[in-house]
């Protein structure tokens, strides 16, 4: 039987993307931010997952900590943004935490008859610092991100040798009049690729080499680099042994590592926001921030090339969804895998 495309209304029911917040993104690791933004002490900053706002924070102890944002007295939100504190402050009623999470002291709560301030503390969450990226799980039920996406940590560590060097620095983001699923689709197949991003297809890999073969909850990309002559950005070959080589690791359901020819660490990351909008931030990164003009220029060609024709293809399948015209499509799913095929889809 042949394999088809997932039915329509998923990806233009409101009713549906609701439900995709409390079934999807909140049971899978979602990406908070980078370990570089907490280089000290009482360094915190805010950010969203499944339709929640927690933030991260670097303990006393030097741990990297994350929690729901919302003090357990009245529920207001503690934090905004982000900063660097010694104590957590509710704006409120100045309930005061410490910043592992446990409450210190709430003005007139020692006249409350047996108020017991050592039984309240902060909600927190499932953390992993992956190779500096944090990510967050809210199910406390959840399996580590080893077991999501076995062999990622250590592949991606080998692709980027100085990984734990990075620190970001600079980030595109765009929005997309889509569904989230429409775009991570478009990313997660390549069918697409040599007829619609000419620039990538030709000036950075080699489309006849590309594959993409599941691995856990990971989508692995693997393709060689175009040829050195053809490269639309120059790389030293011979740095390492995966310098002349381009891979990604999608992890399931909204980010993924790309690494482009000379050991370049790219990422994406799709933010929901709603049933038809998503925002993606591109994230570029060089051992602690340097600036490069390779980089940047890099990034740049990105925008205007792979970006920019991207954006045009998901907004057109997201009217199309929309047709009375359109019913789930088939698959074209090639046994023997390859860039001809949507096997990744499926």
């Amino acid at each position: 039987m042949t394999a088809r495309a997932l039915d329509p209304d998923l990806y233009t029911d409101p009713d549906a993307y609701e439900s995709e917040l409390v079934r999807i993104f909140a049971k899978t690791w979602q990406y908070a931010g980078h370990a570089s933004q907490l280089a000290n002490v009482g360094d915190y900053f805010c950010f969203e997952a499944a339709g929640d706002t927690l933030f991260c924070i670097r303990d006393n102890e030097n741990e990297i900590r994350a929690f729901y944002n919302v003090c357990q007295h009245r529920a207001h939100e503690l934090l905004k943004g982000a900063g660097n504190c010694k104590r957590l402050v509710c704006p409120y009623h100045a309930w005061t935490y410490d910043l592992d999470g446990m409450f210190r002291s709430g003005p007139n709560t020692p006249s409350v008859p047996d108020f017991d301030g050592s039984s309240i503390r902060l909600q927190d969450v499932q953390i992993d610092v992956f190779n500096g990226f944090i990510f967050v799980n809210l199910d406390p039920d959840a399996k580590t991100m080893d077991e999501w996406y076995p062999g990622a940590r250590e592949e991606l560590s080998a692709f980027v040798p100085q990984i734990d060097e990075l620190e970001p620095l600079l980030t595109n983001e765009v929005s997309e009049v889509c569904n989230w699923k429409v775009s991570v689709e478009n990313y997660s197949e390549c069918y697409h690729c040599r007829l619609n991003h000419p620039t990538f297809a030709t000036g950075v890999i080699k489309a006849s080499t590309y594959n993409i073969l599941p691995q856990g909850h990971c989508l692995r990309h693997t393709t060689e680099s175009q040829n050195l002559e053809k490269m639309s950005y120059p790389i030293d070959i011979e740095a390492n042994e995966f310098a002349g080589s381009y891979s990604s690791w999608f992890l399931y359901p909204n980010f993924s590592f790309q690494v482009y020819p000379g050991n370049t660490l790219n990422t994406y990351h799709w933010i929901p926001r709603g049933v038809d909008g998503v925002d993606v931030r591109r994230g570029w990164y060089t051992v602690g921030g340097e600036d490069s003009e390779v980089i940047r220029g890099l990034a740049q060609q990105d925008l205007d090339t792979t970006v920019a024709e991207d954006i045009k293809l998901v907004e057109s399948v997201q009217r199309g969804l929309k047709s009375r015209g359109y019913s789930a499509g088939p698959l074209v799913i090639d046994p023997k895998t390859g860039v001809e095929s949507e096997h990744s889809i499926l």
